[in-house]
């Protein structure tokens, strides 16, 4: 990435774009968007309707703008369409939950699932008209190949996932988070270096007419228990 070629020297801008509300306003934009929010579904039933590539470069760019550690940005996304590779993601995420839920997972794990409904069979990962696979990456490597440390990966990444869904969202579409394990056959499949680890797989498209969620999806903490004011 830029910046780490050569020695960075701190040099403040003023702040490019200023989104202040006033209170009165700024509580009916957070109401606003709480209520849009909480129109967000994971979906495992998808249409086939295809959706433009340029709208899901537009929700990667806004993932791209997420905060990290030191500015590394230490993602990539993978994003594809082509139906030989989802299958080629489909015939291995169901080899893994087959091996999950007959009984790899223990049972605890798998009574803790058992109220969302999932199982071995991912059709998603084909009928989506794209999956989207979000890489870490352990370090990042300058044009010469040489090592440098990334920081706080995980949250960063996790951030910018976070980024990533609610831009998908905003755009009218809606996904699910995917994370088989073990992953490492995305690396070879999407071509990606060893330093970095597949973390999520997400399906991306329009709701199937027939499309349903668990009901204990719907059961979400109430603010008194997710909140501290001190």
């Amino acid at each position: 990435m830029s910046g780490t070629e050569a020695p960075l020297h701190y040099t403040p801008l003023p702040l490019p774009d200023r989104v202040q509300l006033a209170p009165d306003a700024a509580l009916e934009a957070a109401q606003s968007h709480l209520a849009y929010m909480r129109k967000r579904h994971s979906v495992r039933d998808f249409t086939t309707d295809p959706v433009p590539q340029a709208v899901i470069e537009a929700c990667i760019a806004a993932a791209g703008s997420a905060p990290s550690g030191a500015n590394h940005q230490p993602w990539h996304f993978v994003a594809i369409a082509d139906p030989a590779m989802k299958a080629r993601i489909r015939a291995a995420a169901e080899a893994e939950e087959t091996e999950f839920y007959a009984g790899g997972a223990g049972a605890e794990w798998l009574r803790a699932l058992e109220p969302i409904g999932t199982g071995a069979d991912k059709p998603h990962l084909t009928t989506a008209p794209w999956l989207i696979v979000v890489f870490a990456q352990r370090h990042g490597l300058t044009s010469e190949g040489e090592r440098f440390k990334h920081y706080y990966v995980p949250e960063s990444v996790g951030i910018a996932t976070g980024f990533l869904i609610s831009a998908l969202h905003h755009a009218g579409l809606v996904c699910l988070t995917h994370t088989p394990n073990p992953m490492k056959f995305l690396n070879t499949l999407c071509n990606r270096p060893a330093h970095e680890k597949p973390v999520m797989i997400l399906p991306v498209g329009y709701p199937a007419p027939d499309a349903v969620v668990p009901a204990i999806a719907k059961r979400k903490k109430p603010l008194g228990e997710i909140m501290s004011v001190f």
